[in-house]
């Protein structure tokens, strides 16, 4: 069945940030639409980490449960390795859970308080029409196209946000140091990885992140150089690089595996409003994560915009917009200086063996500053 042609609300992009949104707003009661490319579930390079931000921000959605539903596992220690040094570090209160599982979960919440979803379907932004008390999608499926309308307009549609290639105002500067995202899925029996236990490798070149998902799978993530991927003939070969660097041993089956690489990571979108418009988690600027912060800001973000987007269906004005880059700023952007400086001091060598010595001579100062930096703090609802 088509959609109905007029919502208050539609969602573009069904990520974390988009569907907790679309949940958060069904909630109260508003009409919402959320969209989506890709046909659910769908695996995507992602660290499968949960950080206490993002599980304070679920827990303040009133979804509390539903990564131990799904299955999800406590993450309670980080073994670092650095230039062969590997030191484990305790971690406080982080969870595993693979981002097929945890999509859908956010999906299917999301439908079950009111939202109707779409997925398989592709969304573009209309122009705007001067100052009309609504914005126009246009839906592709297939060669089938519809226009809907809405109120408001929600883009949370990753790092590249095509939907947006009509608004000309809007533009994303890419970091020219950024990495690129990489990621794959072994087999169980690929590596002798405990459960709880992330292990991150930091080299020259990039950092690999692997941890035991759910389903008993080794889920792999990482951020590598663009020159180190063309020198090492692909991203197997730019892993099993910084594995060996750090001091890890490559775990069988990487050159089998089948890798996803993203778009550069490191960029900044600007303006995040337009009229009747805000956008949303990695849609509204990135930085390279670490452990878990992503999904962190991802869902944030959409706490924080939840009462700018139900007073604009009231009323929409530029106050909007400017609220929403202060918001955004204090939130999100604030949260991400400190992976932008540790990105920084990674890629210095000498810096880097400093971070080593540090976690491997004193493991509990380490673990209480990555305690303190993960201490979670969430905007108000109400605001």
């Amino acid at each position: 069945m088509p959609p109905a042609p007029d919502w208050d609300v539609v969602v573009v992009g069904a990520g974390l940030a988009g569907s907790l949104a679309a949940h958060g707003l069904s909630r109260r009661g508003v009409r919402v639409l959320l969209v989506e490319q890709r046909v659910f579930p769908r695996w995507k390079v992602c660290g499968a980490c949960l950080s206490p931000q993002a599980l304070a921000a679920l827990e303040a959605a009133d979804l509390a449960g539903l990564v131990a539903d799904q299955g999800g596992l406590a993450l309670g220690s980080l073994e670092l390795g650095v230039a062969g040094l590997v030191s484990p570090i305790a971690l406080g209160s982080g969870r595993v859970l693979s981002r097929a599982r945890l999509d859908q979960a956010l999906v299917e919440a999301a439908e079950g308080v009111g939202a109707t979803v779409l997925t398989g379907t592709r969304a573009v932004l209309a122009p705007a029409a001067g100052h009309a008390p609504h914005r126009e999608v246009v839906l592709q499926n297939g060669t089938a196209r519809r226009r809907v309308s809405a109120k408001v307009v929600l883009i949370a549609a990753g790092l590249t946000h095509r939907c947006l290639d009509g608004e000309a105002q809007i533009a994303s500067s890419i970091d020219p140091k950024s990495r690129l995202g990489a990621g794959c899925v072994l087999p169980a029996g690929a590596a002798a990885l405990p459960p709880g236990v992330l292990q991150m490798a930091v080299g020259r070149g990039g950092y690999v992140g692997l941890v035991r998902v759910e389903g008993g799978e080794i889920n792999l993530a990482c951020a590598f150089d663009p020159l180190l991927v063309r020198s090492s003939g692909g991203a197997s070969g730019a892993c099993q690089t910084v594995l060996k660097e750090a001091g890890f041993a490559p775990p069988p089956g990487l050159d089998g595996a089948a890798w996803q690489l993203t778009a550069a990571l490191s960029r900044r979108t600007r303006p995040l409003a337009g009229h009747r418009l805000l956008l949303l988690g990695d849609a509204a600027g990135y930085v390279e994560p670490f452990t878990g912060e992503g999904m962190g800001w991802a869902l944030t973000s959409s706490l924080a915009a939840l009462p700018l987007v139900v007073r604009g269906l009231e009323h929409w004005d530029g106050a909007i917009e400017a609220d929403w880059r202060r918001l955004h700023h204090r939130w999100v952007s604030q949260r991400q200086t400190f992976c932008r400086a540790l990105a920084m001091v990674l890629r210095n060598p000498w810096a880097t063996w400093g971070v080593s010595r540090l976690a491997r001579t004193f493991p509990s100062i380490t673990s209480s500053m990555i305690g303190l930096v993960q201490r979670p703090t969430l905007p108000c609802l109400t605001d």
